[in-house]
């Protein structure tokens, strides 16, 4: 079905296997992937035929409207397609006694590329100085819905693109009826939280590329001559070289950390030194759609060292624990505060010091997506996503933690970042998860 997906060649077998050994870490080439061929018209439109049915059902919504509009546009757009939206557009999905119905009120200068997309059953053209919205608002109006879902949410960004005055419009214009307007925050936690099997594919791609660029750089690393900067502008050279872009924040990906624990942050000039644990936490977005969230970790030999020393070792040992246990844990049904618990447990009787992060987070558009927490075991989570379930096609970039007071008592964490999605019976990795502490000579 998806016959314009280019999947990425395999990238050196013998490069994968060498770097998880506890050996130190060489310098290798990635080969570069084709990315002419951008996957997300063909998959956005399976999502919206197939996916958004059964999660308006699920969210127990029969309406679901969507307003476009240039330059302030909704966070969802591209969801919808309403991306090129230039005057205001409203999108309306809705289930009636004869099924589900996409139906379009767009601006007659961009109704003619939004039809030629065959993504929704039909597009009406409306005129100039007509309302798109007041048209929508005349169809819902005629139709006996019960729950009308809108984006206003006090709990998920990505629900709460509805403007205060686009709300005061809506409901002028619906009048009583607006009294069935809901938060479509269920419906959108619902729809984005799935993925489907060749989106899961993507970002196992998006997966191996950070993974295999962060062994890339450290095998660049020269103690006391790097800087933590340094590696992270090498990271940047390799996205630029390879067409991709940050799964987060520019100034924030990659956060590159041979010091003490800094949370999320920006690369500083610290100079990587023997001795040092060093953490890179990157992700790359491809197609400037799905991204990937993984973290490798490294010790850098000291003079007559041939291997990290037995404390250093152990803390590995007891993060890459952690990590195994949570993934043990994933299968659908299971409450994401569930996962986190089989973790913390691990921690516990390591000696770990406390971790504030969740164990884990859902992962596909942005990095830190729509679906439940894996966290709250230890304490009140504040996110309530914490008691949802696991669902089959949902993605997580999760964590193996492991923290511990160095000599000057400032905190370092070893957090053994991996990404996997969830089957019919459990979960497994999206690519091979790192196995051993790379050691940088």
């Amino acid at each position: 079905m998806f016959q314009n997906l280019k999947l990425i060649p395999v990238i050196l077998a013998f490069f994968i296997i060498g770097c998880t050994q506890n050996t130190p870490v060489e310098s290798v080439s990635v080969s570069k992937p084709d990315w002419s061929s951008n996957p997300w018209p063909e998959i956005r439109k399976q999502r919206i035929s197939q996916l958004l049915p059964e999660a308006m059902k699920a969210a127990q919504v029969d309406c679901w409207l969507t307003i476009c509009r240039e330059n302030n546009n909704d966070p969802l757009a591209i969801h919808v397609g309403g991306e090129n939206a230039g005057g205001t557009a409203a999108f309306l999905f809705y289930i009636d006694d004869s099924g589900f119905h996409s139906l379009v009120f767009s601006p007659d200068g961009e109704a003619t590329a939004l039809d030629e997309l065959d993504i929704h059953d039909e597009v009406v053209r409306v005129p100039r100085g007509t309302s798109a919205v007041a048209q929508a608002a005349e169809i819902i109006k005629t139709k006996n819905f019960q729950q009308i879902a809108i984006n206003s949410s006090t709990s998920n960004s990505l629900a709460d693109g509805m403007s205060f005055s686009q709300r005061q419009e809506l409901e002028s214009l619906l009048g009583e009826t607006s009294s069935k307007l809901v938060s479509a925050t269920e419906l959108v936690y619902e729809w984005l939280s799935i993925k489907l099997p060749a989106e899961v594919e993507i970002m196992r791609q998006a997966a191996q590329l950070a993974s295999d660029f962060q062994y890339e750089a450290y095998a660049m690393i020269e103690p006391g001559k790097t800087t933590d900067a340094d590696v992270a502008k090498f990271l940047k050279a390799k996205m630029a070289q390879y067409g991709v872009t940050d799964a987060w924040h520019p100034d924030q990906n990659p956060n590159v950390n041979s010091g003490p624990d800094r949370g999320h942050s920006h690369a500083t000039d610290k100079i990587i030194m023997p001795g040092d644990v060093i953490q890179i936490d990157f992700g790359v977005k491809l197609y400037d759609i799905w991204v990937s969230d993984i973290q490798r970790f490294a010790y850098v030999l000291k003079e007559g060292e041939s291997e990290a020393p037995a404390d250093i070792q152990q803390y590995w040992e007891h993060g890459k624990a952690g990590s195994r246990a949570a993934l043990a844990a994933m299968k659908p049904g299971v409450k994401g505060v569930e996962v986190d618990r089989a973790q913390r447990e691990l921690m516990e009787k390591a000696g770990s010091e406390y971790v504030m992060w969740s164990t884990g987070h859902p992962v596909g558009y942005v990095a830190h997506d729509v679906g439940p927490n894996l966290g709250g075991s230890q304490a009140p989570s504040i996110r309530p996503a914490a008691q949802k379930e696991l669902k089959k096609g949902m993605v997580f970039a999760f964590d193996g933690f492991h923290a511990w007071k160095r000599a000057d008592g400032t905190t370092k964490t070893i957090s053994v970042e991996e990404m996997a999605v969830v089957t019919e019976n459990g979960a497994e990795y999206l690519i091979q998860p790192q196995e051993e502490l790379i050691l940088v000579k």
